[in-house]
């Protein structure tokens, strides 16, 4: 079933993105795009040993909706979601929304959100989950089991649906702007009854813009991120020229890399000169070029190059038709007068003593 979970995804995202359209939270909005989709055939055609599998990827998917970081709007579409395909599904019984334990704070907080701005259409359709048990609570949010891929392709986030840093703005609002300048006054007071005792220049320091400040830095904070996301539109359009030109100048670049690496040969190191050889930079240039082979080198045996080298080549033996076979080295310490009496007319081997 992860084949499919992309084109589930997908037109997951449709019918949220029609939603976040319309800039409502109410059931009955999106019950409308529901019907005007016919979202509930998304069932139809799986046979009956695979309704419960595809009940689980649907759920699995839109699931990934009702959380963070999406919008206050797009976690209700999630809502309502989760909801309707819970209530449309083909399998019997019905597959259950796992629901993990890292999870729960975000929905009680989504909860106690939703009762704050009083959409009680939301409230109603959780609590609803909540009454027909459609909630499985689980450790873990997807199952594990043995020799399963621990890292998943994560999809990517539909960027319209993320919610905007807005802490500054929910931080400072009026009745906080309120209490500071209240508390702002109070402290002038003070620092202005010690400043008649004491005649300290230091004692006198103090901001009297510091509220009117603030609210002009959180205004331009706000200015500034709907410039931002102006810019981020107006550059997706040009980003496809920009991407090829990005391409081809890389290509290029490991183009030229490539060249001058293959086209000249490094020196070796002193131990491995015997075996250096010489790279053709015709054929390399040709686009014919292959990698060099080493060329192994049969050193001689120690006895063929001893008999190679060494020769009985001598005055006292000319009677010697031909050169001396050595077998052995050893040290030549025999005595003088033994030569004569060993070399007979050349009749006799010469004997190396042991």
């Amino acid at each position: 079933m992860e084949p499919y979970r992309a084109a589930v995804t997908s037109d997951c995202e449709k019918l949220l993105s029609r939603f976040h359209e319309t800039d409502s939270v109410r059931f009955q909005v999106f019950s409308k795009i529901w019907r005007e989709m016919n979202f509930s055939q998304i069932f139809y055609g799986t046979v009956n040993h695979q309704k419960r599998a595809f009940s689980r990827l649907i759920l699995d998917s839109a699931y990934s909706f009702f959380l963070p970081p999406f919008s206050f709007q797009i976690r209700v579409g999630g809502l309502y979601l989760l909801y309707s395909l819970h209530q449309s599904q083909t399998a019997a019984p019905p597959e259950q929304i796992r629901l993990a334990l890292k999870d729960w704070e975000d929905v009680k907080k989504f909860e106690k959100d939703a009762m704050d701005a009083q959409h009680l259409d939301a409230i109603y359709i959780l609590r609803q989950l909540m009454l027909k048990k459609a909630f499985h609570f689980t450790a873990m949010p997807t199952h594990l089991a043995f020799k399963k891929l621990r890292k998943k392709e994560v999809p990517a986030l539909c960027e319209k649906f993320i919610e905007r840093a807005c802490r500054p703005q929910e931080f400072i609002n009026n009745d906080l702007l309120e209490e500071l300048s209240n508390i702002h006054e109070l402290y002038g007071n003070l620092k202005s009854s010690v400043s008649e005792t004491s005649k300290e220049s230091s004692v006198n320091l103090i901001r009297q813009d510091l509220i009117p400040r603030l609210r002009r830095t959180v205004v331009d904070f706000h200015n500034w991120q709907h410039r931002k996301g102006d810019s981020e539109e107006e550059e997706g359009s040009g980003e496809g020229a920009s991407s090829q030109q990005d391409c081809s100048r890389r290509a290029g670049l490991i183009a030229s890399i490539k060249s001058k690496a293959y086209g000249e040969a490094p020196e070796a190191r002193r131990s491995r000169r015997h075996r250096q050889v010489e790279v053709d930079i015709t054929s390399s240039v040709a686009g014919t070029w292959k990698s060099p082979a080493y060329i192994r080198r049969k050193i001689a045996s120690l006895r063929v190059r001893t008999n190679e080298s060494l020769h009985v080549s001598d005055d006292m033996h000319k009677g010697v038709a031909s050169a001396s076979k050595i077998t052995h080295l050893t040290s030549l310490g025999f005595a003088a007068e033994d030569t004569p009496n060993r070399l007979n007319g050349g009749k006799d081997r010469i004997r190396v003593p042991s």
